[in-house]
């Protein structure tokens, strides 16, 4: 369970490295980015996940809890 939990305090503090967004929280990203990747492909290694994962919490309209975690952390 911790490992979870650290997963998504881990995307809660993580900002864009690269590109259009650099520095933006990758929660707070734009839909249209993170699906763009989607259709592209996610880069390689632990973003590559990270940005994945945000995907799917947008997707199925989870993201306030990573921005709740955000909050706290």
């Amino acid at each position: 369970m911790f490992q979870d939990k650290q997963i998504l305090i881990d995307i809660a503090k993580m900002k864009m490295p690269f590109g259009k967004y650099k520095g933006r929280y990758l929660i707070d990203l734009p839909e249209h980015y993170i699906v763009w990747y989607k259709n592209k492909g996610f880069p390689a290694g632990k973003i590559g996940k990270q940005l994945e994962l945000v995907y799917e919490l947008q997707l199925n309209g989870l993201e306030d809890i990573v921005r709740e975690v955000k909050r706290r952390y």
